[in-house]
């Protein structure tokens, strides 16, 4: 009876914690991730890879599953700050190709929302500053250290046009950045600490653990299994470290 009583009371509490976190917006544990974020984790891995080929099939699938036109390329255009230029412009002239032959076909995608105009007065680098404290949950201190403080240059680049320009852009939530971001960062490799912060980022703006080993997953189905086992470390490390 006791064993019986004991079962309901934490099954009821495990109810009451997935409604509360649905109604803050937040997704429960077990939720898996949208297919609009599958398809994009897809596009940037394979865009960072440079497999064209392969880059084709998947921007199909996007399309066709809903993804608009603007969506998927404000993905590949984020992913330049990641992957570089090439893979970048490679990614948008693929998009381009496969949107023609699909027009040819009598299939209209959706070209979707533009980015907003930005109404801040603040510089673009206070502005930058303030959305990587957003995204980190961490004030920024000075003075800097380690590479900021080595080249003071690139952190002002970084601020400036990789989290104003690029991040302040709202075609793509702060989630669907970072997965796009720690997308390519598992493809190429071989850049452990920063594809660590990300994965913590990723868990600041909302996504759970739950989905982010399903984000392993598809890495490992959509790159191969050295990318996603060399992921897995890094993703577990950050969470067994959060307990």
């Amino acid at each position: 009876m006791m064993k019986k009583r004991n079962f309901i009371i934490t099954f009821i509490l495990t109810l009451f914690c997935q409604v509360s976190m649905l109604l803050a917006g937040q997704p429960a544990e077990n939720d898996s991730l949208s297919n609009k974020e599958k398809n994009l984790v897809r596009i940037a891995a394979i865009t960072a890879s440079g497999d064209l080929t392969k880059l084709k099939d998947a921007l199909n699938n996007g399309l066709d599953d809903g993804l608009t036109i603007n969506q998927i390329k404000e993905g590949i255009i984020h992913l330049y700050a990641y992957a570089g230029f090439p893979r970048s412009i490679r990614g948008l002239q693929t998009l381009m190709a496969v949107l023609e032959e699909r027009k040819a076909k009598g299939i209209n995608d959706q070209t979707g929302a533009d980015a907003s105009p930005v109404r801040n007065d603040q510089t673009k680098y206070e502005r930058g500053k303030a959305i990587l404290e957003q995204l980190t949950g961490v004030p920024e201190k000075d003075p800097k250290t380690g590479y900021a403080a080595f080249a003071p240059t690139i952190e002002v680049f970084l601020k400036e046009h990789l989290f104003a320009d690029i991040f302040e852009r709202d075609v793509l939530s702060f989630k669907d950045r970072e997965l796009v971001t720690v997308s390519v960062l598992s493809t190429i490799g071989g850049v452990e600490p920063m594809l660590q912060s990300h994965l913590k980022i990723c868990l600041n703006v909302g996504l759970t653990p739950a989905q982010l080993h399903q984000f392993v997953a598809i890495i490992g189905s959509t790159i191969g299994k050295k990318e996603s086992v060399a992921t897995d470390k890094v993703l577990n490390e950050v969470l067994n470290n959060k307990k």
